[in-house]
């Protein structure tokens, strides 16, 4: 197994603007400096999304997300929030993007996510991550979001001391790396509200998983990422599976999240059915049930779609090609000590991404 850990704090990157040690580890170890890349800044990549999931199974009511982005990806910047409905046979969803040219560092996204609040606003969107000790709070008001109707959003994540997942890798080109953390299993309070309905977040079964980002992509890119979250014999279980995001040699991001403590996987294959190339991207293989397996058999898991987030945008230069699909997902972990967990039915999502930008 490849995997190799970083326990120790250290630089991100070395004098030459390369990593200055890739792999893995529970919380943010390397220290991310924007002043120290040496790429062009219309090619730094720098992002906070979240997600927030209901799964009405749990209590008869309706199944949702909330979906929240600001970034700032060099010469576009893509702040967007989503309304997504999960009930299987009226599944859908609808997502608004502003878009800003040439931002280049112009918001300001902090170096780290461990204190630092992330905000945008213009006429019409206003939106903040707020980060205090032990909770994030999320606000967004959305004018005009759809039918010329208002999304408003003010949610609480509590975040206790907890392992989450950090990688760092490398690009095989020069001053070219990805440096990312995924913050599961966070429990979320809340609510959104859109065209006179409200939508509550229920901290006894929901959360929220943040995904932190920063770097210097390459041009073309297809990646793979796989998220969810879910109460599971009165234990907080969450995972994070996933590839493409650069050379990963010296790591994985595959993990395993059981009462805030890591449980570090090897490769996860997604099991897309006919998985399709680029060119058939809008293949309704996707609405097919996978299977995923990790190479070290700690992973296997029966996923049903519910839900394609099908999203397509191409303006030659700039080419985005995307399927996040939501659904249930059935299966068992094993944790370090052996320990398997059996999970049932739980609301996840995994996706498929093709980005030229």
């Amino acid at each position: 197994m490849r995997n190799h850990e970083v326990v120790e704090k250290t630089p991100l990157l070395n004098e030459s603007g390369n990593l200055k040690e890739p792999g893995w580890a529970k919380s943010l170890k390397w220290d991310y400096t924007r002043s120290a890349i040496k790429a062009p800044k219309f090619r730094i990549k720098e992002w906070d999304y979240y997600i927030v999931i209901h799964d009405g199974k749990k209590d008869g009511t309706e199944s949702f997300a909330a979906a929240f982005t600001i970034s700032d990806d060099g010469y576009v910047g893509l702040q967007s929030a989503s309304l997504i409905h999960l009930d299987e046979g009226t599944a859908h969803e609808h997502t608004e993007t502003i878009l800003n040219v040439f931002p280049m560092g112009k918001l300001h996204l902090p170096e780290t996510s461990d204190e630092g609040d992330v905000k945008y606003e213009d006429k019409r969107l206003k939106m903040k991550f707020e980060k205090t000790p032990g909770e994030r709070r999320l606000t967004c008001t959305f004018d005009n979001f759809f039918e010329g109707k208002q999304l408003t959003a003010d949610i609480t994540l509590k975040q206790p001391e907890m392992d989450t997942m950090v990688i760092a890798t490398p690009w095989d080109k020069d001053k070219h790396f990805y440096y990312n953390q995924k913050i599961n299993c966070m429990p979320a309070s809340g609510e959104v509200t859109f065209d006179g309905k409200t939508y509550k977040f229920n901290p006894e079964s929901d959360y929220g998983t943040l995904d932190w980002g920063r770097g210097v992509w390459t041009y073309d890119n297809t990646w793979y990422w796989g998220n969810g979250n879910a109460k599971v014999n009165g234990h907080d279980f969450g995972f994070n599976i996933g590839y493409g995001f650069g050379n990963t040699a010296a790591a994985s991001e595959n993990i395993v999240f059981i009462d805030g403590v890591a449980h570090k996987l090897d490769d996860v294959d997604f099991g897309i059915p006919n998985d399709v190339s680029f060119k058939d991207m809008n293949s309704p293989e996707y609405m097919k049930p996978w299977h995923m397996t990790s190479s070290d058999g700690r992973f296997e898991a029966d996923f049903v779609p519910v839900l394609d987030r099908f999203a397509k945008m191409d303006f030659k230069v700039i080419v985005s090609d995307q399927h996040q699909v939501f659904g249930r997902m059935t299966g068992h972990a094993t944790l370090d000590n052996g320990e398997k967990v059996e999970f049932k039915d739980i609301l996840v999502f995994a996706e498929k991404v093709h980005n030229r930008y």
